[in-house]
C-alpha cells in the first residue's frame, strides 16, 4: 500500500458505506479469535442500527451521505490528529498543494478582520503584471462581494482554468476602489527562495516540501554558486523555520543534496516487514561548504527529517529553537471519485534511530528570537505535536514528551537574531563549540528491524 500511494508528512471518503472484511482476526484481551471477530461484527451491527434510527427518527430529514462522512471522520479523528477523510474537493486541493502549480492569479493572500488582504504578488505572474500590490484589499470577485467568505472559499474563486478571465476589485490606502481585469495563467508555487547575503553567504529559504522543492533547491544553489566565486563563498544558511512539511520523497532528496553517503531516514510501521530506509547517494551540491540549518517551533515533519539527518551526520549545525515534533507518516489512499483517505501508517526515525514524535529536534545551538512586546499577547503558545489531542506517543525509551517553541520570525531580516548569528558563525566573527560540527562524531545509524527495499518514489 505504501508503495502505491502518495506519502505525506504534513502537518492533515465520501460515498457508500464501506464494507469491513475481517481476516485472520487477532485475539483481544485474551479472547479467542472467533470471539474477537464476533465482537467486531456486533459493533458494526450497532452502527447500522443507529444509522437507521437517525435516518427515520431525527427531527429533520438528514443527508445520508453526510451522516456516513461524519461517521468516517469520527472513526479517523479518533485515531490521531493527522488521519482524516478528504472528500473529492479537498483531495483536489491537496493535490494542487503537493504539485505546487495551478491555474490562478499569482498572489499570496491572508484574511484580516474578515477581509482578504494581499500579502504579496508573485513575480512575473498575472497579478504582478496587472499592478496588484502588497496590502491591497480584495472586496469583490467578478462583481460579487466576498465579505463573509472564508479564505479558502475566496482562494477557490480566484483559481481557475489557464486562459480564463476574472475581475477583482481592490481598495488601496489613499486611492479609490478600482476593478482590475486579469487573465489566469499557470502559477508555480515558490517552494524555495534564495539570495546572497553580503557577498559571501548563500541564503536558502524552503517554505514547503512539494513536488517542486528539490528542483527549486538545485536551481537556488546553482544560482548562488554562479554569483559568488567558490573561494569567496563561506557557506549556506538553510532556513526551515515555520515550514510545515510535505512530501516524504522531497525531504529525502533535499537531505541527499547535502550528503555523500549514509542513511537519511527510516520509516517503521506496525509490522517489521513494513520498515523502509532511504540512503544518500554521492554528490553534495554545495561541494562540502559549511551549512547552518535554522528551525523553530513551526518546523514540522519533512523539515524535521532534513534537520535530523544533517544533524546526525554532522553535516550541518542546527540553530534556533526546538521543532514541532511531528514524527509520523501519512499515506494518501485514493478512493476513486469519492476522495481519499489520509492514514497514519508509520513513524519515522533519524539516522541515529531517534524518534522525534512529540519531542522535536533540539538545535545544536539554542537561540531564542525576541518577540516584540506588542505581539506577545497575540502569539499563542505553540505546544507542538505533544499538545495535540490524541497524538501518537513516542515509543522509544527516551519517551519524554516536550512542547515546541516560538514560531515568531521578524519580517525585517535586520531584526532576525537567528540569521544574524548564523552569518556571524559562517564569517568567523562569532564562535560556538557546535560550529563547525565534528565529522568524526557523526552518528552511525542505530540497529533496527530488517529493512524492506527503498520506496520507488525515491
Amino acid at each position: 500500500m505504501m508503495r502505491r500511494a502518495s506519502i505525506l508528512l504534513a502537518g492533515a471518503a465520501m460515498g457508500a458505506l464501506a464494507t469491513v472484511a475481517v481476516t485472520q482476526p487477532r485475539a483481544i484481551l485474551g479472547m479467542p479469535a472467533n470471539a474477537a471477530a464476533s465482537d467486531t461484527y456486533r459493533h458494526i451491527n450497532l452502527f447500522g442500527d443507529i444509522f437507521e434510527r437517525v435516518r427515520t427518527d431525527y427531527v429533520e430529514k438528514p443527508d445520508d451521505a453526510k451522516l456516513i462522512e461524519s461517521a468516517i471522520n469520527g472513526m479517523l479523528t479518533g485515531l490521531d490528529p493527522h488521519s482524516s477523510f478528504m472528500d473529492a474537493r479537498n483531495f483536489r486541493d491537496m493535490q494542487v498543494q503537493t504539485r505546487g502549480e495551478f491555474g490562478g492569479l499569482g498572489i499570496e493572500v491572508t484574511q484580516e478582520d474578515g477581509l482578504i488582504k494581499v500579502v504579496s504578488p508573485i513575480d512575473d505572474t498575472p497579478a504582478s503584471k496587472a499592478g496588484i500590490l502588497a496590502n491591497d484589499i480584495i472586496t469583490h470577485i467578478d462583481n460579487e462581494p466576498i465579505q463573509g467568505l472564508t479564505l479558502q472559499q475566496a482562494v477557490e474563486k480566484m483559481r481557475g482554468p489557464v486562459g480564463s478571465k476574472i475581475t477583482i476589485r481592490v481598495t488601496r490606502s489613499g486611492a479609490a476602489p478600482r476593478d482590475i481585469d486579469i487573465t489566469r495563467d499557470r502559477i508555480v508555487i515558490r517552494a524555495v527562495r534564495h539570495s546572497v547575503m553580503g557577498d559571501d553567504i548563500g541564503y536558502v529559504r524552503v517554505t514547503q516540501f512539494n513536488e517542486q522543492t528539490t528542483d527549486n533547491l538545485r536551481k537556488a544553489i546553482e544560482d548562488i554558486k554562479a554569483k559568488v566565486p567558490a573561494d569567496k563563498l563561506r557557506g549556506y544558511v538553510i532556513d526551515l523555520r515555520n515550514n510545515p512539511g510535505g512530501l516524504l520523497d522531497q525531504s529525502v532528496s533535499v537531505s541527499d543534496a547535502f550528503l555523500e553517503r549514509g542513511e537519511i531516514v527510516s520509516t517503521r510501521g506496525r509490522n517489521a516487514e513494513e520498515t523502509q530506509r532511504w540512503n544518500a547517494r554521492a554528490g553534495d551540491l554545495t561541494g562540502g561548504k559549511p551549512v547552518i540549518v535554522l528551525i523553530n517551533g513551526g518546523s514540522a515533519s519533512a523539515s524535521e527529517i532534513v534537520a535530523g539527518a544533517l544533524q546526525d551526520h554532522k553535516r550541518a549545525t542546527v540553530l534556533g529553537t526546538r521543532s514541532f515534533g511531528k514524527g509520523s507518516v501519512q499515506t494518501i489512499i485514493p478512493l476513486g471519485n469519492q476522495g481519499a483517505l489520509r492514514l497514519t501508517t508509520a513513524r519515522y526515525y533519524t539516522p541515529s534511530g531517534r524518534s522525534i514524535q512529540a519531542r522535536g529536534i533540539d538545535p545544536d545551538i539554542v537561540l531564542e528570537q525576541p518577540v516584540p512586546e506588542a505581539m506577545r499577547a497575540r502569539l499563542q503558545e505553540n505546544r507542538g505535536e505533544a499538545g495535540l489531542r490524541g497524538h501518537l506517543r513516542n515509543n522509544t525509551e527516551a519517551n519524554e514528551e516536550r512542547s515546541a517553541s516560538s514560531v515568531y520570525v521578524p519580517q525585517d531580516q535586520k531584526e532576525d537574531v537567528q540569521i544574524g548569528r548564523a552569518l556571524e558563525l559562517l564569517r568567523g566573527t562569532a564562535t560556538d563549540p557546535a560550529f563547525p560540527p565534528s565529522q568524526r562524531a557523526a552518528a552511525a545509524p542505530a540497529p533496527a528491524t530488517p529493512a524492506a527495499p527503498a520506496s520507488p518514489t525515491r
